[in-house]
């Protein structure tokens, strides 16, 4: 099986390479509009090919390189994700989270490849009671640029090829910073945190994250939008407290309200995502809990 894995730089496309490891790759950076490129550990890939710049952004590049390289999946985990800077960078943010995603799927349809994408629970907004989680179907509203931008790359995708994957996920924590690194980094130097207890969601493992889109990969389930997070909901509140109970980090952790932590973008209240539809298909998710005890094992 060959796998183009765009923004093969970041966090999560680390824990992708390593999940299909087994499979001949084809890494990328996300686009020359962004930082460097970190170097990528690929002893134990079988069959590796690392392109240092693929510009997701313009179509003639994509369409060139896709049909060298012919890849059968491509694995999009190129993204803008700076939620606040976006807000002044809507530009460069849609680029990235829109166009990127359209160019992509419209060159994954010419090939009769397979697009995986990743998206998220900002393309909701977050208004919905925090006793329901959203479902796929549920009216989108998103209130700031990244979650408006994601948006636009679902539809895009929808649009323009039908072999696709959308996994929207959220909260994510893994090889790279992290709210998990973060937290311990002050744990250990704070007698006491202030930690926003009014948001609700589901960290996610990007080792967790990358076996879900093995696993729909190789179950063959429905082309689709998925919701794709740990099992479980918390606030960040709570997480922070589970991560110190497991570290055994004594620094105090205080609940503080959202609008004691104000930003350029606005935070949604309620991220719960219903994996229903995932489990329906066979999809074993793991609950947050079970993913952070791994984590802080093999960090």
């Amino acid at each position: 099986m060959k796998i183009l894995i765009t923004g093969a730089n970041g966090m999560l496309a680390k824990a992708v390479i390593n999940e299909f490891k087994d499979c001949e790759l084809i890494c990328t950076d996300v686009s020359e509009v962004t930082n460097n490129v970190e170097n990528i550990n690929t002893t134990s890939v079988n069959n590796f090919q690392a392109v240092s710049k693929l510009d997701i952004t313009n179509l003639e590049d994509v369409e060139a390189f896709v049909s060298k390289t012919k890849p059968e999946y491509i694995i999009n985990c190129a993204a803008y994700t700076a939620v606040d800077k976006a807000e002044d960078e809507e530009e460069l943010a849609r680029k990235v989270n829109s166009i990127g995603p359209k160019n992509l799927s419209i060159v994954a349809s010419k090939q009769d490849a397979t697009l995986i994408h990743i998206s998220t629970d900002y393309v909701f907004g977050g208004a919905k009671s925090i006793d329901e989680a959203y479902v796929e179907d549920d009216e989108k509203n998103p209130t700031t640029v990244y979650g408006i931008t994601k948006l636009e790359g679902e539809k895009e995708i929808t649009k323009n090829c039908n072999k696709y994957y959308i996994f929207r996920t959220a909260w994510l924590f893994g090889d790279g910073k992290n709210f998990v690194r973060t937290m311990l980094k002050l744990g250990e130097e704070k007698e006491e945190v202030n930690v926003v207890s009014d948001q609700h969601g589901s960290p996610t493992y990007t080792v967790d994250l990358a076996k879900v889109i093995h696993d729909a990969i190789e179950k063959q389930i429905p082309y689709g939008i998925y919701h794709a997070t740990n099992e479980g909901f918390t606030t960040w509140y709570e997480f922070t407290r589970k991560i110190f109970e497991m570290e055994n980090i004594k620094c105090k952790v205080n609940p503080v309200t959202s609008e004691e932590f104000p930003s350029k973008a606005k935070r949604p209240k309620n991220s719960k995502l219903s994996k229903e539809k995932l489990l329906n298909e066979g999809i074993h998710i793991p609950t947050y809990e079970d993913a952070l005890k791994r984590y802080l094992q093999n960090s």
